[in-house]
This record gives structure tokens, sequence and C-alpha cells, in this order.
């Protein structure tokens, strides 16, 4: 057992990789969630029924989650790819927090 750890400690890591890899993973579910709630709340304003915006928004936030993993590994460098998701993430926070769906009044 005590071999195995030390084998695992001295392996070599490519954090560039590791950085877009969390990247993809946790930021694109982050932005796909935030903008598919914003989704959710805006289409009712466009006269869709709230039960079908919801559906929709989800269905579609399956793609954007798709669409942004592929995004941060085409960036050109894990800083650009977590700069691009801040960059989206910001405003449609921003927004979100603004709104807050569900806050007691």
């Amino acid at each position: 057992m005590k071999a195995v750890l030390h084998m695992i400690r001295t392996l070599p890591v490519d954090w560039p990789l590791l950085s877009r890899i969390m990247a993809a993973v946790i930021g694109g579910y982050v932005l796909a969630s935030a903008l598919a709630l914003l989704a959710t709340l805006a289409l009712p304003w466009l006269g869709v029924s709230t039960a079908d915006a919801l559906h929709a928004a989800t269905m579609a936030s399956f793609l954007l989650y798709a669409a942004i993993i592929m995004a941060v590994f085409h960036a050109s460098s894990a800083t650009r790819a977590w700069l691009g998701l801040v960059a989206v993430a910001a405003p449609a926070g921003l927004i979100l927090w603004i709104v807050q769906p569900g806050a007691a009044s």
C-alpha cells in the first residue's frame, strides 16, 4: 500500500489539462445551469407556459453543456477557457442575483 501511495505522489501532473477538465466539468455545469435558469425565467415573458419553459430550457441545457465543454477544450489556453466561462457566467449570475427567483419579499 505504501508503494502505491508513493507511486501516485510521484506521478507527473499536467496542470493545464487538469485545469481544462475542471473548467469543462464544473464550470460548464455551473454555466449551463445558470443559463438554463435564465431561459426558464425569460421564456414566460414571451408567452411560453412555465412548464414548457422549464422543459425547453432543461433540454437545451444538455446541448449547451456539450457546447461549453467543446469550447473549453478549443480555447488556446486554460486561462482563456476560464476567462471565457467567467465572462459569460458573471453577467448571468448578476442577472439571477438581481431577479432572485423564489426569494421571500
